[in-house]
């Protein structure tokens, strides 16, 4: 089964699913700036359900949640926009990487007591019992690294997120700093025995070199393209690029293990983010229609068939979570 925030589901009632999307996001610090970035929450759910019927209309009918628990993760607004809209949403557990994350809370710890077991005992707790007081379980396991290094205070939580992965059959999802580290990331978890077709390695479409994708493959873990329409950030490639070679990734028979998402932030918490007029333009199709607008298109455009979408956007996230 498949925890939602409404609750258990089957694998099967997943339907078309978008991997990795937040649905509201903030980087560790926006708690504050209340006096010029409170929470707005009718802003926030206005925000939310407009990209939510955006996705609606080509119809998605799950999405997965990656927001790290320092970054704002609220299951219970989760919830209500599930019961408002009909979307199912899958929450994680997990933290985000060291140079962007919460750092400070388990570091401070560190100095005394075991935080291995402590980030152990938190993620299990939210994915058996649930988040806080609420209930709501969490349904997928986080985890992020750095670029170019998994750092050691990032290799706790992989260690301790694998153990909750093997002891729960929980799927793990990461994040690589600019399409790095996917190779070390798919080693240290599948020596660590979680099934590597429970591992999606995340964001790299980061990284335009395709021996460097067939090298994390040859571990058997997948691969997900979920930053579809972000071209504006240092090194990150254009969309056509991420066709290009999506496609010789499907052309090499790895389409049962690839996925496709935006990685989208549907409302940020914090004050409005504005986008210079440059930026704006670049990232104009950073929105939750991309990948059914432009991506799925340009891929059929190089041969990839109906039967191949339907593997890629339902049945390969129905296999991750089976």
């Amino acid at each position: 089964m498949v925890n939602t925030v409404t609750g258990a589901i089957a694998p099967t009632a997943l339907g078309l699913t978008l991997m990795h999307e937040h649905i509201i996001f903030g980087y560790p610090g926006y708690q504050g700036d209340v006096s010029l970035g409170g929470w707005d929450a009718e802003r926030a759910r206005t925000e939310v359900k407009t990209q939510v019927a955006l996705a609606q209309s080509f119809g998605v009918k799950t999405l997965v949640d990656a927001t790290p628990n320092e970054c704002g993760r609220d299951p219970e607004f989760l919830k209500a926009i599930s019961e408002e809209t009909g979307l199912q949403i899958v929450c994680a557990t997990g933290y985000y990487y060291e140079g962007e994350g919460g750092t400070t809370y388990f570091k401070f710890r560190s100095a005394l007591t075991d935080i291995a077991k402590e980030i152990y005992d938190m993620m299990m707790t939210e994915v058996t019992v649930g988040i806080g007081k609420t209930g709501i379980k969490a349904g997928v396991i986080k985890l992020a690294s750095s670029k170019d290094v998994i750092t050691d205070y990032e290799k706790v939580f992989f260690l301790a997120g694998a153990r909750v992965a093997q002891e729960t059959g929980l799927p793990i999802i990461t994040h690589t700093q600019e399409g790095t580290m996917g190779p070390a990331q798919a080693r240290l978890l599948t020596e660590a025995g979680v099934p590597p077709n429970k591992i999606m390695i995340g964001h790299m479409d980061g990284n335009m070199n395709l021996a460097y994708h067939e090298e994390t493959l040859a571990y058997g873990v997948r691969v997900a393209f979920d930053r579809c329409g972000i071209q504006m950030m240092v090194g990150m490639p254009f969309d056509n690029q991420r066709i290009d070679l999506f496609a010789q990734l499907v052309q090499k028979g790895y389409v049962e293990r690839l996925h496709l998402s935006h990685d989208v932030i549907c409302s940020w918490l914090g004050r409005p983010l504005e986008m210079p007029a440059p930026v704006a333009e670049l990232m104009k199709n950073w929105h939750l229609g991309n990948v059914f607008q432009n991506i799925l298109p340009g891929l059929q455009a190089q041969g990839l068939t109906d039967a191949q979408v339907r593997q890629i956007m339902v049945e390969n996230p129905q296999a991750l979570f089976s």
